[in-house]
């Protein structure tokens, strides 16, 4: 474990150069994006080959597949994370984006001004393209980064570090405003860093989120559990139903966007479940269901705690049930607040399920996996936050920033609009269009 003084004095030294960071124009953020692009596809070898010895050690320690599965750092994976740094750098500005604007009086404009947060700690689970997605948000939005990845991917972690900090010798804006930390103890270290670090970012089981929920007194931003659900209604499109399933469970079953329980109108199951329960046994998916599915399905009958089980491989619960509002109230009583859908050709039906689902993502006729930050058009996401404070859904820039209020007078004092004979306030909503307070406009 790091020395405390010295993790502290390393801390605030990345704090002072986040500072310089959000004052950068964006013409530096993007440059200095599209080098770690270019970087990153020409070290891929390196990356790839200390990813391999993650890969193997993480199978020879008994990992579980969905682990491994979000390990492995692959050309596909490489691709989609360049293309993220590309689309980041397109995306438009975040830093100085006005708000509000309001003319208080003559002479006296106000503006609400986007910032950046500050300095972020990203605890995250072993993905290393995550590492990717998380820098180059924290870059493009002017935020500091405190990285500490899973010990299942630690060569790859540095090694991308590396890569990335090479890429910042050419660019003004240097290297400091990123650390990797490599000790677990360093968790909890930084955990007690309120004064230095104004957000944290948990990614990992259950458990460890709630850990540092509950040991730290920055706020917290994320999600625990990525229990989703897909009701399929009595009025749904039952070929569209079954391929929404598939791709729901099947595309990435690691992913805290696929599908674990799904919600079946018993006026369609007769007709749906054996088609659906042949094309995820084509898959390998293991089907847990209750009574009266497993009186028209093959599948292991329902346990006690089945409905809570987040299973991140290719398993899920089939449930039937008898009404869209049963639908509503499963999902409230064992869902995670991530992502839910609703299959059906119903427009009622959706509008009750778009209201009444209490999610961060909530779909009609398509996948859950389209909950993702890149899919979005954010460019990337530090992560799905279920909270409804600050940020909720896939975190992308906007996720990162924080706002200030911004005055410019001409002399005016509060005394003025008090008294008898008070001056009254215009409060005259103005344009956001044009140059703000931050590039020098006169009142």
């Amino acid at each position: 474990m790091m020395e405390t003084n010295a993790l502290h004095q390393r801390i605030r030294a990345l704090r002072a150069n986040a500072k310089l960071l959000s004052s950068s124009t964006q013409e530096e953020r993007n440059a200095l994006l599209l080098a770690i692009a270019e970087n990153l596809q020409t070290t891929y070898p390196a990356i790839a080959s200390a990813n391999q010895a993650d890969v193997i050690a993480a199978r020879a320690q008994g990992q579980k597949e969905s682990l491994i599965k979000r390990l492995i750092f692959s050309e596909e994976k490489l691709e989609a994370s360049l293309a993220g740094l590309k689309q980041v750098a397109q995306l438009a500005d975040p830093i100085g984006r006005v708000k509000q604007r309001r003319l208080l009086d003559t002479g006296l404009l106000l503006e609400q001004v986007s910032f950046p947060i500050g300095v972020i700690g990203m605890i995250f689970e072993a993905r290393p393209d995550a590492l990717i997605q998380i820098v180059s948000l924290c870059l493009k939005s002017g935020n500091g980064i405190i990285l500490k990845g899973g010990k299942e991917a630690q060569r790859t972690n540095t090694v991308l570090v590396e890569v990335i900090k090479q890429s910042c010798a050419s660019s003004s804006l240097g290297d400091q405003w990123l650390t990797l930390l490599e000790s677990h103890g360093d968790v909890d270290q930084i955990l007690g860093m309120e004064e230095d670090i104004d957000l944290l970012i948990p990614r990992g089981t259950n458990q460890f989120v709630k850990y540092v929920m509950e040991h730290t007194s920055i706020p917290v931003l994320g999600h625990a559990d990525g229990i989703c659900h897909l009701y399929i209604d009595e009025a749904a499109d039952l070929d569209k139903a079954i391929e929404i399933a598939y791709d729901s469970k099947t595309q990435y079953p690691a992913a805290c966007n696929a599908i674990e329980t799904i919600l079946v109108h018993k006026k369609v199951a007769r007709s749906l479940l054996p088609g659906l329960a042949k094309r995820l046994s084509d898959a390998n998916v293991v089907i847990h269901g209750d009574r009266e599915v497993c009186s028209l399905i093959s599948a292991i009958p329902y346990q006690d705690g089945d409905w809570k089980c987040e299973y991140l491989q290719n398993e899920l619960n089939i449930h039937m049930v008898d009404s869209l509002q049963m639908a509503i109230d499963h999902i409230e009583e064992y869902g995670s607040h991530h992502t839910d859908v609703i299959v059906s050709e119903d427009p009622q039906a959706m509008r009750t399920f778009f209201s009444l689902v209490d999610s961060a993502d909530v779909f009609a006729n398509c996948s859950t996996r389209f909950a993702d930050g890149y899919r979005f058009g954010l460019g990337a996401e530090v992560g799905i936050s279920t909270a409804k404070i600050h940020a909720r859904g896939p975190v992308g820039l906007e996720g990162l920033m924080s706002t200030k209020y911004l005055i410019r007078g001409s002399g005016q004092v509060v005394s003025t609009y008090t008294g008898s004979e008070p001056r009254q306030f215009l409060h005259e909503e103005l344009s956001l269009e044009g140059d703000s307070l931050l590039s020098g406009e006169t009142v």
